[in-house]
């Protein structure tokens, strides 16, 4: 405990310094979106409640203290809202047939032994839309850093250029989307093969051959919540640049 209270000491300073009111706005909107996450978990546990619904809610919440709280009320974080949201509710039918499909919801062979020897295994709930949930909830910080990416310098460009049309406008926004993809694909799949690199360690003692390796439950639902996440990031650049377009293009022609 005294170790975490430390590090977060440590975070909290170093925002501040660096980032001055916003970095200390970013620090508090960990706090606001774990709590969230945390109220998020406690929902799905009442098996009256539906998964998918709570995760919505949960996902609108984050994307406006991730928006809103951090950068404020403006044309960029209200495209890039909009932006989230409608990758969001796009990715979650498309996941949902995935995990339904590929059936990794639940626990794999090898958490069984060590659950059932402390839990019980009959919780009434139903784990396709808990695995839809969880693989929203894994990508959803990546695809609003990315939206509020594009919809940031494509104002900037707006703003030099207020008779820029809107093709050429959204032809930027896929330049900068580009250009970011790949980082943050990469930064998904490194942040998720470090988070399990102990289980994969665990996998080699067990001597699996790399077939029953890809075809292990537990496996397999990571690799598919990674290829799910990089889906929702690639999916959320043409959205956010045409949302985004849109916009600015309609206002400079009021103008």
């Amino acid at each position: 405990m005294n170790v975490i209270l430390l590090l977060a000491m440590i975070l909290f300073v170093l925002m501040a310094w660096i980032g001055r009111s916003k970095g200390i706005r970013s620090f508090f909107s960990l706090v606001l979106n774990f709590m969230i996450v945390f109220l998020s978990v406690i929902f799905m546990l009442d098996s009256s409640v539906n998964p998918i619904i709570v995760t919505i809610i949960a996902s609108i919440g984050i994307s406006a203290v991730n928006l809103f709280f951090i950068n404020e009320v403006n044309k960029k974080t209200i495209t890039a809202f909009i932006a989230t949201i409608v990758t969001i509710s796009l990715l979650f039918l498309f996941i949902y047939i995935i995990a339904k499909e590929a059936m990794i919801q639940g626990f794999g062979e090898e958490e069984i032994d060590e659950i059932i020897t402390v839990y019980s295994l009959y919780l009434g709930i139903d784990f396709v839309k808990v695995t839809v949930s969880m693989i929203i909830m894994s990508t959803i910080g990546a695809i609003i850093d990315v939206a509020i990416s594009i919809t940031s310098p494509m104002q900037e460009i707006a703003d030099q250029d207020p008779h820029i049309k809107r093709k050429e406008l959204f032809l930027s926004g896929m330049t900068i989307g580009k250009d970011i993809l790949g980082s943050n694909a990469n930064t998904l799949f490194f942040a998720f093969i470090g988070a399990y690199m102990a289980l994969l360690i665990w996998v080699k003692d067990l001597s699996y051959s790399f077939g029953e390796m890809i075809n292990s439950k537990i496996i397999s639902a990571e690799i598919i919540t990674i290829f799910c996440a990089g889906i929702g990031i690639a999916l959320v650049i043409p959205i956010a640049s045409y949302i985004n377009a849109y916009v600015l293009t309609n206002d400079s022609t009021k103008k």
